[in-house]
């Protein structure tokens, strides 16, 4: 594009070189080469507006390093770790929980004690063994019983693992009734096909030095060796869960350190079909032990790690 103020001049010299050639073919002589040297237009370019960085709508003052990418296209905004997303986001549900069944047996019952008869009448056990029904638990020095620590936790579990999309079944749904027997509790299971069954518990070893959590498996499952394989699987996450939920240390009496024992004589898993552990959460005749169990914060963190070591089996 020409500049306005160079068109006389670009006009002036055309109208001389057609003079010129009008002028040679008058008098018969070749016409005359004219060389016009082209215009030269020197145009400053329009000014690029700088444009402005506008913060989305909360955020703070911009960092340098914003700064430093304003004017790049940017993708979806980090979320800090654990954040669900807009959607609802990963979290346990999305590693497995969502629409796993999940029995829930938290152990002994408020009203056993009070019924000898009951509790102690003789049911299989599995590898033809009897045992007693039930028993009343035990209890820590200042009288914090077992059974109601177990069903405080396990109604805490429950009400965590169905936000997470779990149907849960409990073995008992109050603390004080009698029982159910031991069997009846690896039947409540085995009915619901459940995908994982915990037991929670609480020790009562008489030794001053004795404290610490572990988790019992059985080595003679009446669902076979890829149940007892299911199991131990289970019993590792639930360990590492666990553990880090609460701090509690693995224990310094049993399981050789690693946090997990195998037995025969606990009926409710013996005669599982279906993936099963026992938790012993701590020695509630240890006092530092019997402290943290007794405490209401101290059980949201057992139902929490609990809940964290089912996602990492199904995860």
């Amino acid at each position: 594009m020409f500049a306005p103020a160079r068109f006389p001049v670009i006009l002036a010299s055309l109208l001389v070189a057609t003079l010129v050639t009008a002028c040679s073919s008058a008098s018969g002589a070749a016409p005359a080469r004219v060389t016009l040297a082209p215009a030269t237009v020197s145009e400053s370019p329009a000014a690029t507006p700088t444009p402005t960085f506008v913060p989305d709508a909360g955020a703070g003052p911009a960092s340098a390093s914003a700064s430093a990418s304003r004017g790049r296209s940017s993708g979806p905004a980090a979320r800090a770790p654990g954040t669900p997303a807009a959607s609802g986001g990963p979290g346990r549900a999305a590693s497995g929980l969502r629409g796993k069944t999940i029995v829930v047996d938290p152990g002994h019952n408020g009203g056993n004690a009070a019924h000898p008869a009951q509790i102690n009448r003789l049911v299989p056990a599995g590898g033809g063994r009897m045992k007693a029904c039930n028993t009343t638990g035990t209890a820590s020095a200042s009288g914090y019983t077992e059974h109601a620590h177990n069903f405080d936790v396990a109604q805490r579990l429950a009400k965590i693992l169905r936000a997470e999309g779990a149907r849960v079944v409990l073995t008992r749904d109050n603390d004080a009734g009698v029982g159910p027997c031991v069997d009846r509790r690896a039947a409540i299971g085995n009915e619901a096909s459940a995908d994982a069954v915990v037991s929670i518990h609480a020790d009562g070893n008489e030794s001053s030095s004795a404290r610490g959590f572990h988790v019992i498996v059985s080595s003679q499952m009446t669902g076979g060796a890829a149940v007892e394989a299911r199991s131990r699987a289970l019993a590792a996450d639930v360990r590492e869960g666990f553990a880090a939920a609460t701090g509690m240390p693995r224990s310094t009496y049993t399981g050789g350190g690693t946090g997990i024992n195998a037995r025969t004589d606990i009926a409710g898993m013996n005669l599982s079909t279906r993936p099963a552990v026992m938790v012993e959460s701590g020695n509630m005749h240890h006092p530092t032990d019997a402290a943290w169990l007794a405490s209401a914060s101290y059980r949201q963190k057992e139902a929490q790690g609990l809940a964290d070591g089912l996602a990492r089996f199904f995860a």
